[in-house]
């Protein structure tokens, strides 16, 4: 089986598979996408970016709003779909096992 799972960095990359974004608008879509289950703090989502950034598997970039306000998007690159793709994988298996210890379960 495999070891324990972070999903954060998992969730982070299948959000920005489908487009770039800045980390409120993650957050945000976290929230609304699947009713609060996966609710994010800035203060786990940052550190998150930057090391997929130090990774490679994200770069970043400004663009100013409308409002004249500058935010910080980011955008999933090569590296971080090929990163993508063995997080899920990783997750598949992690999953898999838990789902088979948890129908085993004897309640009561």
């Amino acid at each position: 089986m495999a070891k324990s799972m972070e999903h954060t960095k998992l969730l982070v990359l299948a959000l920005l598979s489908k487009g770039d974004m800045y980390g409120y608008e993650m957050i945000a879509q976290l929230e609304r996408q699947f009713d609060k289950t996966f609710a994010m703090k800035e203060g786990t989502l940052y550190p998150v970016l930057k090391s997929l950034q130090n990774e490679g598997a994200l770069t970043a970039y400004t663009q100013e709003t409308p409002s004249g306000r500058t935010r910080k998007y980011y955008h999933l690159t090569e590296a971080g779909v090929r990163v993508l793709e063995a997080e899920t994988k990783q997750w598949e298996v992690y999953s898999k096992g838990i789902n088979a210890v948890v129908a085993g379960a004897v309640y009561g």
